[in-house]
């Protein structure tokens, strides 16, 4: 056992403009297993989150409600946190960032990097809706493309054509908020210097690993940020606007009269905010820490915001400069650009420390796709809950399938069912639940003390049981890494084993014969305590069913020590009662049924430009198009289209190239605005809708021969489509 470590660990913050769903819960389930893995070493863990309340959206969704933005955000975050704690997902603190703990801190950012001339005021002119009489942020304005023509589109890039432009470039531009024509009208914004070369010169040595005793990225995200920031001399980094204009929900920025700082600024800030008020609820010394060292002091413990001292948790030992704590931000691969770049750029150049690692984890689908309301698998975590379904039949999939990378994962029903029964049913419950019962009626529920392991109480034991103790520096390598799949593979193997000693010694048959109840006694004490090392292993993943076998084996609750122990002599178990029922099927689909809403609009859609780790509202769907004869659709030819290969396009913020076989003798190449949605390695080999007779188009990239099929709305987007299995390369769609 290496010395305790002191970590500070985070979840993004859900915005509170929607409901916890389970695609969010993939992020704080890994957090939470990761987190109680290191508690059990030993380690003093922290882990602190927020909800994420600033922005226009939540303006806009009170005031449509007729309540006060706090009175929205209040609600939302009593549903947030009673949804995390129905998955057993266990803050230290879960806090908002609307709170004087995130101002200060923003507040001080903000005026170390002016100080250090990061921070730079200009003139820019954007549209303004003159009835909300409010500036419009990009994805508020809708319009006629200016390349192709298309109608309602984005005020930032066409989804029909893929072109990007300024919200000034669309034809008879319109406000998404009000319908009204918006005006042109100039406003000064402050910008974070991203683009100096004292953050691109940072940066590129941070997210190498240059700078820091271990790399803070993954492999595959630290190659995504070097692509972001180019070879070395370019400068492909454009400076970031981080102010908004009255009005706006969120921080005014200091001397800066009706000038607010973007969501985006203060929502990782609330990551320091929500520590601060969990140093804040610890108990303070009588006199308040020396403030001489620059910037690190905040008001006086008599304000509430106080630093501890010694004995104390310490804000300053997490986020100063010169900290040895370790800080890790469990993050969607959606918002990486924000945590590897702005953020350690805004810490950095503001004198706080930087991540020890940045984990991102991939998007999470449902059947093989994203996650769908008309087909009911886009799932809320109470609707889950609601049904009846046991939370942690959900954790132990998710873990079955996480593996530290970025990699989506998919949440097949029938595999889930199949899987929970298989392993936590018919493996490790099973070994509790057909020698339990014995013990209490023939022994009064006492063990024998069995020194398992040493010297071996029976012939062929002691492999066994150097197998479950001899797993428990791979398995917590495993956890540490994230690799959780590897780890229930482990520890299903070591259930395996012990379940093959049970079907050997046959307890139920030597319950029958009176001259074999004294090794009866031994098959079960040994059993129950290879039971304990296993449950040792399952703790971060399912907490409360570990309460309940720690009460079932009337002890306290386990720690990875332990699993260098054993029951002791006459040990007295409690009556077993059943600990987990199988998954019916009929629960499934009573869930998918559930979640089949009439698709009405009930929200406020959240612009594209502004999403965070957030929920994707729902809408009305777009307008129908203009009524057209069976003879004009004939004239459209869509084809079946294999993706032969999908590349990143050299200085292309939108576009990927995808070369694609529709059955001739040569492949065609497509530029498609899909990059924001989709990795080139997620979609080689898949096959797609082209239109195949779209006259081809110049652009500066190369010649675009067609168009791949894809949806989107204010919901999300672009989704490409992905034909049934049986389709084939050129046939043609009818």
């Amino acid at each position: 056992m290496t010395d305790p470590r002191k970590i500070l660990v985070t979840s993004a913050l859900p915005y509170a403009n929607g409901p916890i769903h389970l695609g969010h819960l993939v992020e704080y389930i890994q957090t939470d297993i990761w987190v109680r893995f290191q508690k059990m070493r030993g380690h003093q863990c922290h882990y602190v989150c927020a909800d994420d309340t600033h922005g226009t959206p939540i303006m806009l969704r009170a005031e449509k409600e007729g309540i006060s933005a706090e009175d929205l955000i209040a609600r939302v975050h009593g549903e947030h946190y009673r949804d995390f704690q129905g998955f057993h997902v266990e803050f230290d603190n879960y806090y908002t960032t609307h709170s004087e703990e995130t101002r200060t801190y923003a507040a001080t950012i903000y005026q170390r990097l002016q100080e250090r001339g990061l921070i730079e005021s200009r003139a820019i002119e954007q549209y303004y809706d003159p009835v909300k009489e409010m500036f419009l942020p990009d994805r508020f304005i809708k319009g006629e493309c200016p390349k192709c023509h298309a109608k309602d589109q984005y005020g930032d890039s066409c989804e029909v054509c893929g072109t990007t432009y300024t919200p000034t470039d669309l034809i008879n531009p319109y406000s998404a908020v009000s319908g009204a024509a918006p005006v042109r009208k100039e406003s000064v914004h402050y910008f974070f210097k991203l683009s100096d070369p004292i953050c691109q010169q940072f940066l590129r040595k941070w997210t190498t690993g240059q700078l820091t005793e271990r790399p803070p990225l993954q492999p595959e995200a630290a190659n995504k940020m070097q692509e972001w920031l180019g070879a070395e001399g370019e400068n492909r980094l454009s400076d970031w606007d981080i102010s908004r204009d009255a009005p706006y929900f969120g921080f005014e920025i200091p001397d800066a009269p009706g000038k607010y700082f973007y969501v985006w600024l203060d929502a990782p800030v609330g990551y320091m905010g929500s520590f601060q008020n969990l140093c804040n609820k610890k108990p303070l010394p009588p006199t308040p820490l020396p403030s001489g060292e620059r910037g690190f002091s905040l008001p006086s413990p008599a304000s509430g915001r106080g630093v501890g001292g010694e004995g104390y948790l310490n804000f300053n030992d997490f986020w100063s400069k010169d900290s040895k704590t370790e800080l890790y931000h469990f993050i969607g691969k959606d918002i990486l650009y924000f945590h590897a770049l702005f953020w350690p750029a805004m810490l950095e150049h503001s004198d706080f420390r930087t991540p020890t690692n940045i984990f991102a984890h991939g998007f999470l689908t449902v059947n093989g796709e994203k996650m769908s309301k008309s087909r009911g698998t886009f799932i809320t975590a109470e609707s889950y809950l609601k049904q009846g379904l046991n939370p942690e039949w959900l954790r132990y999939y998710y873990a079955c399938k996480l593996n530290g990378s970025m990699e989506d994962l998919d949440l097949n029903l029938e595999d889930f069912v199949a899987r929970v029964n298989s392993d936590l049913v018919g493996k490790y419950i099973n070994i509790a639940s057909r020698t339990a019962g014995f013990v209490t009626k023939h022994f009064g529920g006492r063990l024998l003390g069995v020194e398992i392991g040493v010297g071996g109480l029976e012939e062929g034991l002691d492999p066994l049981v150097d197998a479950l103790r001899n797993a428990r520096e791979e398995i917590a390598e495993f956890y540490a890494a994230r690799d959780y799949g590897k780890a229930l593979r482990k520890i299903m193997e070591l259930a395996d084993q012990v379940n093959f000693y049970v079907n050997e010694k046959k307890p139920w048959e030597l319950a029958k014969k009176p001259d074999a109840i004294g090794q009866l006694h031994i098959v079960c004490s040994i059993t129950l305590n290879l039971f304990r090392q296993l449950t040792i292993y399952l703790k971060p993943i399912l907490p409360k069913l570990t309460v309940e076998v720690e009460q079932f084996l009337n002890i306290k609750p386990l720690l990875w020590s332990d699993l260098h122990s054993t029951l002791p002599e006459s040990h007295q178990i409690n009556p077993y009662q059943h600990l987990m029922t199988r998954i019916e099927a009929k629960q499934i689909e009573a869930l998918v049924e559930a979640n089949k809403p009439n698709l009405q609009a009930t929200e406020q859609p959240e612009p594209h430009s502004e999403q965070r780790h957030a929920e994707h509202q729902q809408h009305a769907i777009q307008p129908i198009a203009d009524t057209i004869g069976i003879e004009e659709f004939a004239k459209i030819d869509l084809r079946i289209a294999r993706i032969v290969k999908a590349e990143h396009v050299e200085k292309a913020d939108k576009l990927l190239k995808l070369t694609l076989d529709i059955g001739e003798a040569q492949p065609r190449t497509v530029f498609a605005g899909i990059k924001s949605a989709y990795d080139p390695a997620q979609l080689e080999g898949k096959l797609t809708v082209m239109v195949a007779n779209l006259a081809p188009r110049k652009m500066k990239f190369g010649l675009s021969e067609g168009m791949v099929l894809a949806a989107s709305d204010e919901r999300g987007g672009p989704f490409v489509l992905f034909p049934d299995q049986g389709a084939q390369p050129g046939m043609r769609i009818k």
